[in-house]
């Protein structure tokens, strides 16, 4: 185990000088923000260990200036932190930055309204201590692969339409369309494969996977996005498949 001081981006290595191969097949770029030594220190050592890059930090006014200035995979958050608590930090990295990065919250709050309150914050994941390390692992390369597992990092266009999965803007008829964080995912996975019909099932596991909600939450979600587009373009690309899901058409330059 190493002192919790590490310098945040320092990269370590093993006892030889020689740094660490990975050893799952999904590494991912995380960030821990947790201010018990004990419990980030085994995250930082397992995750590390495991081939994954990893930051921490240790207050919440330090994690979020990481999260805003960095490009992570992935962020562990927990909620009791110092200078600024776990939800207000979620909130300010949704609705204020507008970061889209996966986060799983680790905290010993177990009730059903505090889950809430972690999902409604934008919280993507929620798991209460104490935790089986390989679970927080498995998590969060799970949210990693419904987060981007199906966009690339070139230019998707299909009719009028264009998104860039780098800065994730998206243009439609020459005009900006902006989306909130979950109806971006909504939109990538169907021009991925536009033309597909996609279940309302698979759209809810891809996008919101275990914690679907009710019904109407794709449905919520899906309306406001072909709301948007139809508003930019002139049209809704988006057709509903009665009985089977939704698929993207393409009209315009195609």
């Amino acid at each position: 185990m190493v002192n919790f001081s590490v310098q945040i981006g320092e990269k370590r290595v093993n006892s030889s000088g020689s740094a660490r191969t990975s050893l799952t097949k999904s590494p991912v770029h995380i960030l821990i923000i947790e201010d018990d030594p004990a419990i980030a220190t085994n995250l930082y050592d397992f995750l590390e260990a495991r081939g994954h890059s990893v930051d921490a930090a240790a207050d919440g006014i330090t994690g979020l200036h990481l999260a805003v200035t960095q490009k992570f995979d992935g962020i562990l958050l927990d909620l009791g932190l110092p200078g600024m608590d776990g939800i207000t930090l979620c909130r300010k990295l949704r609705k204020e930055a507008d970061i889209d990065t996966p986060v799983l919250m680790l905290t010993a709050r177990d009730t059903l309204d505090d889950k809430l309150k972690g999902f409604d914050c934008g919280a993507d994941d929620y798991l209460v201590k104490p935790f089986a390390l390989k679970e927080v692992e498995a998590r969060l390369v799970a949210m990693h692969k419904r987060h981007g597992g199906k966009v690339t990092s070139r230019m998707l266009e299909t009719g009028d339409l264009s998104f860039d999965p780098k800065t994730l803007s998206i243009q439609f008829a020459g005009a900006s369309v902006k989306l909130p964080p979950k109806c971006i995912r909504l939109l990538a996975i169907m021009m991925g494969e536009p033309g597909r019909v996609f279940s309302r099932r698979e759209l809810e596991s891809e996008v919101w996977g275990d914690e679907q909600g009710t019904s109407d939450t794709l449905r919520s979600h899906m309306h406001e996005l072909r709301r948007a587009l139809s508003r930019a373009g002139g049209y809704d690309p988006i057709e509903t498949v009665h009985g089977l899901g939704y698929r993207l058409i393409s009209r315009g330059r195609s």
